[in-house]
């Protein structure tokens, strides 16, 4: 139960927030008074929820999503919606309708995405916390270009009650903050089984990160240190995974195969589910007035050219495609095969380690402006949709810098170890990172 608030008027010269809460309720809890940041595709009752859109001008939600709904009992000060790609389809927040998020490192680079509001406002110490979503990286990529913590937590592990839908079946909610600790302390609220939720189960996080990693076994793909990925990244990477062995745990090469189809596949698999869940949107309850005057098909046409982004526009064209008679086999069933061999190469090299670790992000954040051809910018992704493929928790913690920005070390651990991936995380943040 609320009882007092809290000012908040930052100074946003990142463009972090699309909603501001300049006087936030909080109460007694695990988080009390903490201020907390949500992604804007996530509901809340009473406050706009945008998904970074022109589609959805007007909409309030009635309802909160079942993690806000925990934080709101753990007494947590929600003091702003996050700006963010549209839909969650980006790798930059360069797609939102309400203009691009800068990065606090340097407000000349992009702050990843397509969380990166959530990122900007935890990095440049608006917040402390904040809740992000992540479909093919959108954690993580943020973490790691703007210097801060992001986990994707085990697919079904935190409940998607509430969450805007862009791909069902790969996107998951997660915690984002500046140290692995208050990560893990975000992660322990939001996890809680939720009926409302068909993938929900009772696995709640209940845990205090420890240090000792000795006899750890950790694979290092060699995919995640080839062809497209800097090398000076790669080096960064490598010394820090060092520091890990210093530290007692066995490092050892290990291989992926199928990640020479992980990316196709994503695209293919996420786009379909985007063009299915993103029909509901007509314009007639919010968003853009339809003109009502046209036949519905010519209206429907018009409204949603006019409310969504030409990401957006391009994503429900490729998925609409690929799931369109003739179509379906050679592109959304062969994706989902794709997807199968990706969860048994996993399945595989975790019979003989306990975590995988490489690069977050093939390169240090870029320039506003600087990828504009869809197929580069979709590349970026390479290195983080194999853990959505294949539903495993995965993180990004900082492990160094590249030309003064910074480089996230990404560790994967099995589907519902999300402890032993905090733990290493703490680890390598609080002993090897010196």
């Amino acid at each position: 139960m609320a009882n007092r608030t809290i000012t908040f008027e930052p100074d946003d010269r990142w463009n972090a927030f699309i909603t501001c809460c300049s006087r936030a309720p909080c109460g007694d809890g695990a988080l009390a008074g903490i201020p907390v940041a949500v992604k804007d595709n996530i509901s809340t009752r009473g406050i706009p929820t945008t998904c970074g859109s022109r589609i959805l001008d007007g909409y309030v939600p009635p309802f909160d999503a079942h993690v806000v709904e925990l934080l709101k009992a753990s007494g947590a000060a929600i003091v702003g919606k996050t700006n963010m790609d549209e839909f969650g389809m980006g790798t930059t927040t360069e797609t939102s309708a309400f203009g691009p998020t800068k990065n606090p490192c340097d407000p000349d680079r992009v702050p990843g995405g397509s969380s990166g509001g959530s990122a900007a406002a935890v990095a440049a110490g608006l917040v402390r916390m904040a809740l992000g979503t992540d479909t093919g990286g959108s954690i993580r990529c943020p973490a790691a270009f703007c210097g801060i913590v992001g986990l994707k937590p085990t697919y079904a592990r935190i409940s998607r009650y509430g969450l805007i839908a862009y791909a069902n079946s790969l996107e998951q909610i997660g915690p984002m903050a500046r140290t692995v600790e208050e990560v893990s302390r975000l992660m322990a609220v939001i996890s809680r089984y939720d009926p409302r939720d068909s993938t929900s189960i009772r696995r709640p996080y209940i845990h205090q990160p420890t240090t000792d990693i000795a006899g750890l076994r950790i694979g290092m793909p060699v995919e995640y240190f080839g062809e497209g990925v800097d090398p000076r990244v790669a080096d960064t990477v490598r010394k820090a995974v060092g520091r890990l062995e210093d530290l007692g745990a066995e490092v050892e090469e290990c291989s992926i195969p199928s990640m020479a189809y992980a990316l196709a596949a994503y695209y293919v698999i996420c786009t379909s589910e985007a063009s299915s869940n993103l029909a509901r949107f007509d314009g007639v309850r919010y968003g853009p007035a339809a003109d009502t005057r046209k036949a519905w098909h010519d209206a429907f046409s018009e409204i949603r050219w006019k409310g969504f982004g030409r990401e957006v526009r391009r994503r429900i064209m490729l998925g609409t495609f690929a799931l369109s008679a003739g179509y379906y086999g050679k592109y959304y069933a062969k994706a989902q095969a794709a997807r199968h061999n990706i969860i048994r190469d996993f399945e595989r090299i975790f019979s003989s380690v306990d975590l995988i670790a490489g690069p977050t992000m093939p390169t240090v954040a870029f320039r506003l402006g600087e990828k504009t051809d869809p197929l580069s910018m979709y590349l970026s992704d390479i290195l983080t949709v194999p853990a959505n493929l294949a539903g495993v928790p995965a993180i990004s913690v900082p492990c160094g810098t590249v030309d003064g920005l910074p480089v996230g070390l990404q560790l994967m651990g099995r589907r519902f170890e999300d402890e032993l991936v905090v733990n290493a995380a703490a680890a390598y943040e609080e002993r090897g990172a010196a």
